[in-house]
């Protein structure tokens, strides 16, 4: 019986406390927000400049690794000319070199594919951070209880369907911007 009395009072508490819950968010309406990360990025000045750092970044390696290239073309040119008079040994020392420049470059290729993603991954962690500081200082001035990240194709998608007004991502852009001069 005792067990019962308490399964009782225990779910009339939890029902009490729902009630005052619900009570006190009809009182006060719930705001939530949305915002667009990747458009806070790409619309801010300071979003804007980290993106053209990151692609002037890419641009310097790819011009080098272009130079290579050409270079490993030209050399395999030189090699391979029907007119060449190399003597045989001469052509396979060249075909040596031709093998070493090959690896260096695949090499020089691969580490600069991984400096580019670190420096992305580093990018996105700290602007992310930078974001979700202006997107805190938006919900704390406008009185929102949350602003979710809607996402995109590529990334995870939090915010399935939402009402335009819901959208911050201006309002998160200029506070970005204020915040990050």
């Amino acid at each position: 019986m005792k067990r019962h009395q308490g399964i009782a009072w225990g779910l009339g508490l939890a029902l009490g406390c729902a009630g005052l819950a619900q009570s006190a968010l009809a009182a006060e309406p719930a705001k939530v927000g949305v915002m667009d990360q990747q458009a806070v990025m790409e619309r801010s000045a300071a979003g804007k400049r980290a993106l053209e750092e990151m692609k002037s970044y890419s641009l310097t390696r790819q011009k080098i690794i272009s130079a290579d290239d050409q270079e490993l073309k030209d050399f395999e040119q030189s090699i391979q000319a029907p007119n060449s008079k190399l003597s045989e040994q001469a052509k396979q020392e060249k075909q040596e070199q031709f093998r070493a420049k090959l690896e260096a470059y695949q090499r020089r290729l691969a580490d600069f594919n991984r400096e580019v993603q670190q420096k992305q991954r580093e990018m996105v962690m700290e602007y992310s951070k930078k974001i979700a500081e202006a997107a805190q200082a938006v919900a704390q001035k406008e009185g929102y209880l949350a602003i979710l990240d809607k996402g995109n194709i590529t990334s995870v998608r939090i915010v399935l369907y939402r009402q335009p007004a819901l959208d911050v991502t201006d309002q998160v852009v200029k506070e970005f911007d204020r915040q990050n001069k």
